[in-house]
């Protein structure tokens, strides 16, 4: 009974997001800030992602901005210079991306703490410097244009509105998904590497198969973010792939909350807007997001997700309080 009720509550906690979400346009105006959310969902699929991996798992990864990269470039190189149908080349390359990560997950997951994070940004480092200096192949630092939109019959995703609807209608797919997932007895499983890996090996649980095979799932979702991005910017250089982005989806995960789905959202939606309110200080965004991360662990380590409820509930017993001494 209590299994059931959670499910009737998971599913309406989804619909609500996701009317929210599909009534979104309607709320604000078709320009600016709808790109700006086209953005947020991207991050989204992208903080899911990491939060699969190191909320759930407890694996860190510095160089997912490398997934998000591989994604972008290959879709972008098949359907611009070889003519490959652009839904087809999306999934060839998830499939590649995700063959790529099993393959260097099993070397290096066999890592822990901060010898895992150093190995991952060691993987981040070499496909950067991959863009860049394969000039012939990706353009290098000036870029690689000319990619096409999506489209699907006779429709173009090649507005703010058309585009917002097919990256969210994709990002709900992830989010649910990642939801039956987590609450599924690979979760289950997750959540007892996370909390330890011999309990874990003594519960049954195949801990080094499981984490590369969520290894693999968090690059091939990475992969699909990257391929919408480049199908939706037409353009692609190595800079948004860098090891700044790679903190700053750490820094979604960890604001929005570790082991939250709905979380990523909250994470993401506010570091893609954040840029946004400081332009001015752009050089300084590394920064900004470190001071983030030093405030959300000292005050909220729960995340947004965990700590706005508890904020809102010490006010109302303050509240309480004040009312009883009067």
């Amino acid at each position: 009974m209590h299994v059931l009720s959670l499910a009737k509550l998971q599913s309406a906690r989804f619909i609500a997001f996701s009317l929210l979400i599909m009534a979104l346009p309607a709320l604000i105006s078709e320009g600016y800030l709808l790109n700006v959310f086209v953005f947020v969902g991207i991050h989204t699929m992208l903080a899911v992602a990491l939060n699969l991996l190191l909320g759930y798992a407890g694996q860190i990864s510095l160089g997912q901005a490398a997934f998000f990269g591989l994604g972008a470039y290959a879709s972008g190189i098949l359907t611009a210079t070889h003519g490959w149908n652009s839904w087809l080349a999306m999934v060839v390359v998830a499939a590649a991306v995700g063959t790529l990560a099993f393959a260097i997950g099993f070397p290096i997951l066999k890592l822990k703490g901060h010898y895992l994070a150093m190995a991952t940004l060691g993987f981040g480092i070499i496909v950067y410097i991959l863009f860049n200096e394969a000039v012939e192949l990706t353009g290098g630092p000036s870029g690689f244009p000319g990619i096409p939109n999506l489209a699907l019959g006779s429709v173009t995703f090649d507005t703010d509105l058309k585009n917002y609807y097919l990256i969210w209608g994709i990002a709900l797919v992830t989010i649910l998904l990642s939801v039956n997932l987590v609450n599924s007895r690979i979760g289950r499983g997750l959540r007892a590497i996370h909390d330890s890996e011999v309990a874990a090996r003594v519960m049954g649980v195949n801990v080094r198969l499981l984490k590369v095979q969520v290894f693999a799932l968090s690059a091939v979702i990475s992969s699909v973010a990257g391929s919408l991005y480049a199908h939706t910017m037409t353009f692609v250089s190595p800079t948004s792939f860098g090891f700044n982005f790679s903190v700053e989806l750490v820094t979604m995960v960890i604001i929005g909350g570790l082991g939250s789905i709905y979380g990523s959202f909250l994470g993401a939606t506010l570091l893609t807007l954040l840029p946004e309110l400081l332009r001015a200080f752009q050089d300084y965004d590394i920064v900004v997001y470190g001071l983030l991360l030093i405030f959300m662990t000292m005050f909220m380590p729960g995340g947004l997700v965990r700590g706005i409820p508890d904020l809102l509930q010490r006010f109302r017993s303050r509240e309480g309080r004040g009312a009883a001494d009067a």
